[in-house]
């Protein structure tokens, strides 16, 4: 005698767990999160979008080295632009960065300023969410190498602490 025939399964996929992997990923600042369990595999990702931007043209006196750069002379390399000497300090998210507290303030921090371990440098704005980014260590900042609401990746240079 056969079997009747058997009812479609159960959705495999949890909409809880789905939701769920949502909030981590809001949370803390992800952009995608992949989980497997009993050989379900689930991976959750947001589309980030920057913010468009615009782009000046460069002044005559950095586009005259850039033509030169492009036809080097013989035997003479392109210069590689020096790096300022200390410690980066690296976004820890992705996001953009604020160099004040709100619109029309002072900066946090200047070039040249000396600043404590643990002192806010700037904000990085993730999920409508403010993050300070702290000194890492006390010291002179060097070099402060992003812009005021320029889009920021995990991992780049903020500014150097020397």
């Amino acid at each position: 005698m056969a079997s009747p025939p058997k009812a479609p399964a159960a959705d495999p996929i949890d909409a809880r767990l789905v939701r769920r992997l949502a909030d981590i990923l809001t949370e803390t600042g992800l952009s995608e999160i992949e989980v497997e369990h009993s050989g379900l595999k689930i991976r959750v990702a947001k589309t980030l979008t920057a913010a468009p931007m615009a782009y000046a043209a460069a002044p005559a006196a950095l586009a005259a080295p850039a033509a030169a750069a492009a036809a080097p002379a013989m035997g003479v390399e392109p210069a590689v632009p020096a790096r300022a000497s200390g410690d980066e300090v690296k976004s820890p998210m992705v996001g953009s960065v604020y160099l004040q507290p709100e619109p029309g303030a002072d900066p946090f921090v200047k070039v040249g300023d000396t600043v404590a371990a643990g002192q806010t440098l700037m904000i990085i704005e993730a999920m409508k969410t403010m993050n300070p980014i702290p000194a890492p260590k006390a010291g002179k900042i060097v070099a402060i190498l992003v812009e005021d609401g320029q889009p920021v990746e995990f991992g780049e240079p903020l500014a150097v602490i020397g």
